[in-house]
């Protein structure tokens, strides 16, 4: 005993204190100078604290317990490698000019359904850059990113279904590959649908039923010589 207090009393007091240190240190951790997602940076060039994984960076955690404090589940795989440009560009190059490419490449019997479920996946996917109409003036691109060419160019009006479904499982240009997003079934039913867009902006009014030239006006129904 040590001034009247026991042994029990002075290591209960040392391990409170040792407590004390270890809470300390966990909120220097908690504390420690950081940078919000997103936030700037003078340290760099480009002005972002954000930075692109290193060359040889492997994507970790996965399973039920991937969100957990420590994450260390499993590795899992990376993602599949995107060709390079000039890569994609031959390749939509090869699907849309080679005979037998296009000869092989087919849409699937053009129904109501198709296209119902071709415009749900256009308008979540497509809609964004190349807007509702297909005439590459979406929201994003309104807002900085890149126009898109219209489908209803002479160009894309006149060019093949395998090309359309070459770009959206490679990507071309600004716009990146969807092939790990997009389903193949659905890729066809969103180019079924661009047909549909194509040939609504383009469809002549003599095709009409009457009650489609109803629904235009006066404008829309063919007009004889008047006397």
């Amino acid at each position: 005993m040590i001034g009247g207090i026991g042994p029990r009393a002075i290591t209960l007091a040392l391990t409170a204190l040792a407590l004390a240190g270890c809470e300390q240190t966990f909120r220097d951790m908690y504390d420690q100078p950081k940078y919000k997602p997103l936030a700037r940076s003078g340290i760099w060039s480009d002005g972002r604290s954000s930075r692109m994984p290193v060359d040889g960076t492997l994507p970790r955690s996965g399973g039920a317990f991937a969100g957990s404090s420590s994450g260390r589940l499993q590795e899992i795989a990376p993602e599949p490698a995107i060709s390079p440009l000039e890569a994609v560009r031959a390749e939509v190059s090869r699907v849309t000019s080679s005979a037998g490419d296009a000869a092989s490449f087919a849409l699937p019997p053009i129904t109501r359904s198709l296209l119902a479920h071709g415009r749900e996946r256009f308008d979540i996917f497509c809609s964004p850059c190349h807007s509702i109409a297909g005439d590459g003036d979406g929201l994003v691109a309104r807002r900085g990113f890149p126009h898109p060419p219209s489908f209803h160019t002479d160009r894309l009006r006149s060019a093949t279904d395998g090309h359309f479904y070459a770009v959206i499982t490679y990507g071309y240009g600004a716009m990146d590959s969807y092939a790990t997003r997009i389903e193949p079934a659905d890729r066809m039913a969103i180019v079924a649908y661009i047909r549909a867009l194509q040939l609504a902006q383009h469809v002549p009014i003599a095709k009409l039923g009457d009650e489609d030239r109803a629904r235009l006006g006066g404008a829309a129904t063919p007009r004889g010589p008047t006397r």
